[in-house]
């Protein structure tokens, strides 16, 4: 009798739990592979920081705070992939480069920013490719990755996409990335979860920004005029896709 007693309990606390986690936590819940594209393209944008902003000190730390995270997030992977070992090293090569060439653009090849987003696309794409990604949101992954885009018009110039990807966010600027990322948000349960109002409210300022990034001019303007703000845009970006990993 008294195992059936516990047996029951061990049931009913099971499916309490259960019934407890919302269908955004099983539907949204950011797999592996998601968190290392994520941190992928976190670590392009702490360079791109570090160089744009005046190789600061701080700038430094977060970028070697992002390539540790990138690292235990491969060493997590239940089994190794050659590709994406492969593509890991080359993007973390590119990325020291970037440090080694130092302060100002005079040590810095003029392929170097075709380099880095050959890198951080190649990477990303065998990210995608392991088993059991196919049909994930990617929520996080887009908006760092149209993070990187910005920061690399601010700060490089360019920032050549996948365009041999067009269906997927690898091949995709602000045109297609922001109503996709639009239409997942409004999906969200918002008047039964104050954190999603907050990831909506945070992503409403985000929005503006991205925006007005004007990808299909090669003038390196924004649509509206006005100076590009990489600093305010890679502190929302990270804000953002920091809450919506710690929701799940």
């Amino acid at each position: 009798m008294r195992c059936k007693a516990l047996l029951r309990h061990a049931v009913l606390w099971t499916l309490g739990v259960f019934i407890g986690l919302s269908p955004m936590n099983i539907a949204h819940a950011v797999s592996l592979q998601e968190q290392i594209q994520i941190h992928a393209s976190r670590a392009t944008s702490s360079l791109m920081l570090l160089r744009g902003e005046g190789f600061q000190k701080t700038h430094q730390q977060r970028l070697d705070a992002d390539l540790t995270a990138l690292a235990g997030a491969m060493q997590n992977l239940a089994q190794g992939n050659a590709a994406l070992t492969s593509a890991h090293q080359a993007l973390v090569t590119q990325l020291r480069n970037g440090v080694s060439y130092g302060p100002g653009e005079e040590n810095v090849p003029w392929r170097f920013p075709e380099d880095l987003s050959r890198a951080l696309r190649d990477f990303l794409s065998a990210a995608r490719a392991l088993p059991g990604a196919e049909g994930q949101s990617e929520l996080a992954a887009k908006i760092e990755y149209l993070s990187v885009q910005y920061l690399s018009r601010s700060y490089l110039g360019t920032f050549e996409i996948a365009r041999e990807q067009p269906d997927t966010y690898l091949g995709q600027d602000e045109r297609l990335l922001l109503p996709a990322i639009d239409k997942e948000l409004q999906a969200l349960p918002a008047q039964s979860d104050p954190q999603v109002v907050k990831l909506q409210t945070r992503w409403t300022y985000l929005r503006t920004a991205l925006a007005d990034m004007n990808s299909q001019s090669n003038t390196l303007q924004s649509v509206s005029g006005r100076p590009f703000a990489p600093i305010t845009v890679d502190r929302h970006t990270r804000a953002m896709t920091a809450q919506w990993m710690a929701m799940f």
